[in-house]
């Protein structure tokens, strides 16, 4: 359990600072605070996901509950409002937060009245349930639960423009035909809260109001022990809010034992992996991070061995990896469908697709898996070697994988401002190197098992000869982060060089590489992306989008990175020693249960991007089994 008590529940701004979610496997969410204030455009309890998570709209953004006992009454909500007030306040009664084998708990204390709420979704099923509960009470308590109400794009806002469209059900109501609201003593009513204020999007630089439908109320009168419960749905049928709750918690025990957790960081971690997998129509993928992203490949298989192999779920590894080999094209997987088309424009998502193939043998030994593949993986090779799209080839030269066009960002450093790049690596990235002689000798190796012709070995001494020459810098401090670039060879300190030691068929074991990174990348949260001694190293990842995307990979801590720098360091037998304490300590600060997405580069290393992200994840679980 992540348990907090009265002094982070009762402070407004440490309360709202640490974020809880709970997932549909299908990339629709619930998400919010422990102080239960709406914090992002992105909080509510049913946001709806298209297949991949490429598009969610937002539906019931909140139930905002009241306790009446004879004449007095608690509102235990917490709203905020563009004119600066706090009203409710109800976070000033939370007695206790709990996140219980994933399902959020809360208590409110009022005195001779204890109240809780538990929120769990239905797995596979567009559906949340809510269940309040009087754990004790002098007599009878009645509670009324106003839902708030919308129906919008989840990247977006919603202003009061004519009533919406709310029809009553049997039980509840339908909200524009979009979903149902189901509970117990429904009373129609219908009013917008006008200025609704979302204090993280201002931070962002975004719009942060919004208006809300108040659509009447639900009411139950309850006696001590009793519960009333609330479910919202997108389906014919409402599930049971209290069923939700208890096979949620189930499904959290079962996917700790299944992956074979030894700690309570390792359970904690097997339930967060599990909320990013989710089931398409075309087979079980991959979101990168909750709020905001959905499928991106890169990050699918970078993630790959952590969210599937190493929690023990081998039969949808099998069908990630058979998805995306039907998706090969030009030698290339599409980067993202979140811009609202395929986008075919990086460099290492079909090398990180041939590791991931790799990884998946030598955990499964599952050899006919790798012989369907087989012509997908001899696609990538050939037209990497030959060009694809965006200048990526094998130089004729050297045998070294060069990639990059104007305008473009094509690895994994990929923002840009204003259609430039921030981080220019056009020429031969080092970590896309190492990916690529990692994918020409796996291949060979993989080719030679099922006795299929290839000529893949002799490429991949050719471009280990050729990186081995070209680069480790010649003042012996690391490695060049681009070699024959527009303007040169890049001596910048970025923690991409790991790759090039730990990857397996790594071309480089040099200790060395690991020490720069440690004295110069590693923070408690894992390495930043620049060294602080670069001209162009940015503290922190704030402000609106342009200062975020300026920071994102010039100094920005990377969690993800801790499994890169745990491969190098046990390559090289570098010493270990508390390496991952930091970032177990990170799954009760922030997104709750989970590891960011970013944070600043300065202490003290403030979270930032998603609170909840796909690869910073896979990769402490990964670096836990390695260490182990």
């Amino acid at each position: 359990m992540i348990t907090f008590g009265r002094q982070v529940c009762g402070d407004l701004d440490a309360a709202a600072a640490r974020e809880w979610l709970v997932t549909d496997g299908l990339g629709g969410y619930a998400m919010g605070t422990v102080a239960g204030l709406r914090t992002r455009r992105y909080h509510g309890l049913l946001v709806v996901a298209e297949a991949g998570g490429s598009a969610r709209r937002l539906g019931l953004a909140a139930l905002d509950p009241m306790v009446t006992v004879g004449d007095r009454r608690w509102r235990l909500a917490t709203d905020e409002w563009a004119g600066g007030a706090v009203d409710p306040a109800g976070h000033v009664h939370l007695a206790s937060f709990t996140l219980d084998n994933g399902v959020p708990v809360w208590r409110w204390d009022l005195g001779d009245v204890v109240v809780e709420r538990e929120i769990a979704m239905a797995h596979g099923v567009s559906a949340v349930g809510v269940v309040f509960r009087v754990v004790r009470a002098p007599g009878p308590v009645v509670l009324d639960v106003t839902p708030l109400c919308t129906w919008r794009d989840a990247h977006g806002e919603r202003l009061a423009a004519g009533d919406p469209e709310v029809v009553p059900t049997a039980d509840g109501f339908e909200f524009e035909g979009a979903y149902r609201v189901s509970g117990p003593g429904w009373q129609p009513g219908g009013s917008w809260y006008r200025g609704v204020y979302a204090r993280e999007e201002a931070a962002r630089g975004l719009n942060a109001v919004e208006d809300l439908w108040a659509a009447g109320r639900f009411t139950a009168t309850l006696e001590p022990g009793g519960a009333m419960s609330v479910t919202a749905f997108t389906g014919a049928d409402a599930p049971s809010a209290t069923a939700l709750v208890t096979a949620a918690r189930k499904r959290a025990r079962k996917l700790a034992r299944q992956a074979g957790a030894a700690d309570a960081a390792g359970r904690q971690l097997a339930v967060a992996a599990d909320q990013f997998v989710v089931m398409t129509p075309t087979g079980p993928s991959a979101v990168a991070g909750y709020p905001w992203f959905g499928e991106w490949s890169r990050d699918l298989m970078t993630s790959f061995e952590g969210l599937f192999l190493t929690t023990n779920r081998p039969a949808e590894a099998r069908d990630v990896l058979l998805r995306a080999g039907a998706t090969v094209s030009e030698g290339m997987l599409a980067n993202t469908a979140d811009t609202g088309t395929l986008e075919y424009n990086t460099a290492d998502a079909a090398l990180w697709f041939l590791h991931a193939i790799g990884r998946y043998h030598a955990v499964t030994s599952d050899l006919d898996t790798v012989a369907l593949l087989a012509d997908a993986m001899d696609e990538v090779l050939r037209c990497h070697q030959r060009g694809t799209r965006y200048g990526i080839a094998a130089d004729p030269a050297d045998g070294l994988l060069t990639q990059g066009k104007p305008g473009f960002a094509l690895t994994w450093m990929d923002a840009r401002v204003d259609g430039q790049p921030v981080t220019d690596r056009q020429g031969k990235p080092v970590e896309i190197n190492a990916l690529w002689i990692a994918g020409l000798a796996q291949t060979a190796s993989l080719f030679d098992r099922l006795r299929r012709p290839h000529d893949w070995s002799a490429a991949a001494d050719r471009a280990t000869a050729s990186f081995r020459r070209r680069f480790p810098r010649p003042d012996g401090a690391g490695l060049y982060d681009v070699v024959d670039g527009p303007w040169g060879d890049d001596a910048s300190v970025r923690p991409n060089q790991l790759l090039a030691v730990g990857l397996p068929h790594a071309p480089v074991d040099d200790p060395a590489v690991v020490e720069l990174c440690r004295a110069e990348l590693l923070t408690s949260l894992g390495p930043r992306s620049l060294s602080p001694s670069s001209p162009s190293y940015a503290a922190h990842h704030r402000g609106g989008s342009h200062e975020r995307d300026h920071a994102y990979h010039q100094g920005t801590v990377w969690p993800w990175l801790i499994g890169p720098f745990t491969d190098a360091a046990l390559r090289v037998g570098a010493d270990t020693t508390g390496l991952l304490d930091g970032l177990d300590l990170h799954l009760s600060e922030w997104g709750l249960g989970s590891v960011s997405e970013t944070a600043d580069g300065d202490a003290p290393h403030t979270a930032t991007g998603c609170p909840f992200q796909a690869w910073s994840v896979a990769e402490l679980l990964r670096a836990h089994a390695l260490l182990r």
